[in-house]
Parts: C-alpha cells; structure tokens; sequence
C-alpha cells in the first residue's frame, strides 16, 4: 500500500505522452488492485491510450473474468481505433459482454476530457494535450464528480463500436 490507501506505486506525474500512458497504465492497475467492479475511459478517439499493450491486455484480461466487472468506453468516434489499435479491437471481442463502447452526441462530444475513473476513488486525466499535462488522483470526491459528469453524457450517449462488422 502506498501513503494514499491504494495497492501500488504512487500516482504519476503526468508532463508527456509517456507519462500519460504510464498514468493510464497506473489508473488501470490501480482500480483493478482495489477491487474495482467498473472503470470508464473517456476519449474522443483514444488515439493516445495504451490500449494496444500486451501485458496491459493480459491485467485486463484477468479482471474482466471476474464476476460484475465492466470497462465503458465513451468517445466522439472510433474512427482510428481499429488502425491505431488493432490488437485491442481484436482482444476486446472476446469481452463484448463486458466491455461497453458509446458514442458521445454531437452537440455533448466536443467536450469529452480525456479521462480514466473508476468507481471508487482513482481518476487520471488529460488537462493538455499539446503539452501533455494531466494529473492523477486518488480522492473519491474528485472522481465522484467525473462520474457524476460523464454519467450526464453516457445517458444521452449511443452504442458505438460494434465488436463485428456486417457485410455481405
């Protein structure tokens, strides 16, 4: 445990695209360490996410087969996801039972932070996306209020996403 209460290394300092991967890597680990039942990332694309990481997907993996657990995935679009990420979009059909994808409305879209909460007290987020500023946060008043926020949006919110796609 470290001086927060939470399983783990200490939250990252977020001041580059790397650092904002590890930080995603950490939030992620983190909810999974302390039990969390669901995480919500929110991204207008995820371009930047770490998603396509093996040893992250297997962490993912592991805590998607336990029992309630729930990864919700809000964007503007996916557009990039499946060419920017292709071992997650294959990985995640796999897990469509448990791994939701909603697309923002337009008029909600273009205010989507970029975002990782949990249902407890872990949040990281995306302040700047030029200078790669963000920070992270282990206090459940912070993340109750990105959940109650994106709550707003996910009920207004479409599926988006699908696991497969038709054709003939």
């Amino acid at each position: 445990m470290n001086q927060q209460g939470t399983p783990g290394p200490a939250a990252p300092v977020i001041d580059s695209r790397e650092a904002w991967q590890a930080a995603v890597a950490w939030g992620l680990d983190a909810a999974m360490a302390r039990g969390a039942r669901q995480i919500t990332c929110v991204d207008p694309g995820f371009e930047h996410w770490p998603l396509d990481d093996p040893a992250l997907l297997q962490r993912l993996r592991a805590w998607l087969r336990l029992p309630l657990r729930r990864l919700v995935l809000l964007a503007r679009h996916y557009d990039e996801v499946p060419r920017r990420l292709p071992r997650f979009t294959a990985w995640r059909r796999d897990f469509a039972h448990a791994i939701e994808a909603w697309q923002a409305p337009q008029e909600l879209s273009q205010d989507l932070p970029m975002l990782l909460v949990d249902d407890g007290p872990i949040s990281v987020q995306l302040i700047d996306d030029v200078r790669w500023r963000g920070r992270t946060a282990v206090d459940q008043r912070t993340a109750t209020l990105w959940r109650e926020r994106i709550d707003v949006v996910l009920q207004r919110s479409e599926p988006g996403f699908s696991v497969s796609t038709l054709g003939l």
